[in-house]
């Protein structure tokens, strides 16, 4: 199931925000016994690089990013860690 989430995640991001780079961390395992892990959603990391994250604080970076993924979060992702760049910050 978790690599199946982790394409999940991979293709709404790829979707929504066409990054030139895109690498995504399940740590789901290491929270086994944390509440949301008993709820069934995930633990991720992502890092991501994308041309419309250009001139965005990183509140809108984090938005933008969520926005992406909104129909899984709570079900499929419990938590996401997120590092947003544009490609000239990569």
């Amino acid at each position: 199931m978790t690599a199946e989430r982790v394409e999940m995640i991979r293709e709404r991001l790829t979707n929504n925000l066409h990054p030139t780079e895109l690498d995504i961390v399940d740590e789901s395992a290491r929270h086994a016994g944390h509440a949301g892990a008993a709820s069934g959603g995930g633990h991720f990391i992502v890092n991501i690089s994308a041309s419309v994250f250009k001139d965005k604080t990183l509140i809108q970076r984090h938005r933008l990013v969520y926005d992406a993924v909104d129909d899984i979060m709570h079900s499929e992702i419990h938590a996401l860690s997120i590092q947003a760049k544009t490609p000239d910050e990569s």
